[in-house]
């Protein structure tokens, strides 16, 4: 720091009063959107690719999934999608289907969600107790397993 830069902050004449404003960080929203035709295809891409901050949009219309890269606040992307195209847009609510440990639990399993895709239960109370094993069925699976044939003494 040279002199000239201590004294320019010693007799700053700018208000000091002033909140300095977060710089948004470079983040990847996956929001849900129903597409049936590439007419809606074009229509939901567009509707985002002049948002400041944008820096790619992808659309995967088989899968419902709209890709937005940029410097963007995720539930202005999502209002801006329902607002501008009139459909029902939601953040993307499904994870790859190897990181659930139960995929198959009632309300991990969707029907409606694209292959290799379950619902994401971590956010959701009503359905996280469900997706998870209790340490009772955990001990008793165990028990049997043939990774440890010394855990059982009937065998």
């Amino acid at each position: 720091m040279g002199a000239l830069d201590h004294l320019s902050n010693i007799f700053d004449c700018s208000s000091s009063n002033r909140k300095l404003k977060k710089r948004k960080q470079l983040q990847t929203v996956e929001i849900k959107v129903k597409m049936d035709c590439e007419g809606c295809e074009r229509k939901v891409k567009r509707s985002v690719e002049g948002m400041k901050g944008v820096t790619s949009v992808e659309v995967e219309a088989k899968k419902h999934k709209l890709t937005v890269v940029g410097y963007v606040d995720p539930v202005r992307v999502v209002a801006r999608v329902a607002h501008r195209t009139g459909k029902k847009a939601e953040l993307w609510p499904y994870v790859p289907y190897d990181v659930v440990a139960h995929p198959y639990a009632q309300g991990v399993y969707d029907k409606k969600a694209p292959a290799g895709y379950v619902r994401n239960s971590e956010f959701d109370p009503h359905v996280s107790h469900l997706a998870r094993a209790s340490s009772t069925e955990v001990k008793y699976t165990t028990a049997f397993s043939d990774d440890n044939p010394a855990a059982c003494v009937v065998m």
